[in-house]
């Protein structure tokens, strides 16, 4: 049903919300959102917990009971893994490290391409999440404390970067790339490590 999945995709992107929260941003009843909520969290695909209020009974908050939920299963994993085993059985650990290399440069000139003409900081984060999205990451932006934040709410390499933390350093190695000149880029929140998504933060330079 397009309701529930808007609602996981809500979930997903927004982390852990309301019922009144999400009937709110879906343009529906609270009653209609509980009943959605209800069912989802009958199939096992949602969980709750109530937060203390300053006021009156604890505030109800819902979330997605896992990271990999199946709506947003990584591609391929199987493939993915054995792929990376047979690399490093043929070629070892170095193999491994060059192929990471080779995707990282061939990456950087695709999103280079489309980030040229870009100078203005948040402009150009704000593309990099437009990139990011069509390639399955699910990526928003905001500006907070004097920086801007990329946030990735799905990794849909999740299984190889899991497998090879090369992946996720060559990631990060290619945003600080890419910015060089405008910002230092850290990882503040990373899937790997259990977050609910990868926060990365541009602080201007």
């Amino acid at each position: 049903m397009k309701t529930t999945e808007e609602i996981v995709n809500l979930l997903k992107t927004n982390g852990p919300m309301t019922a009144q929260a999400i009937a709110d941003v879906l343009n529906m009843t609270s009653m209609g959102a509980r009943q959605h909520l209800l069912q989802l969290e009958q199939s096992g695909d949602l969980g709750h917990e109530d937060r203390k209020a300053k006021r009156g009974r604890p505030t109800r908050y819902w979330f997605l009971s896992s990271n990999d939920h199946p709506q947003f299963a990584d591609r391929h994993n199987e493939l993915t893994l054995q792929l990376i085993d047979s690399v490093k059985e043929v070629f070892g650990e170095e193999g491994l490290s060059k192929l990471i290399e080779s995707r990282e440069k061939s990456t950087e000139q695709l999103y280079q391409q489309q980030l040229a003409a870009i100078a203005d900081l948040t402009q150009r984060v704000e593309k990099l999440a437009e990139i990011r999205t069509t390639e399955g990451y699910m990526a928003t932006v905001e500006e907070q404390d004097g920086a801007v934040w990329l946030l990735e709410n799905h990794c849909p390499i999740c299984a190889a970067a899991t497998a090879c933390q090369g992946f996720c350093r060559s990631e990060l190695e290619l945003f600080q790339s890419l910015f060089s000149k405008l910002a230092e880029v850290s990882r503040q929140e990373h899937i790997v490590t259990g977050a609910r998504r990868c926060a990365y933060r541009f602080l201007p330079r």
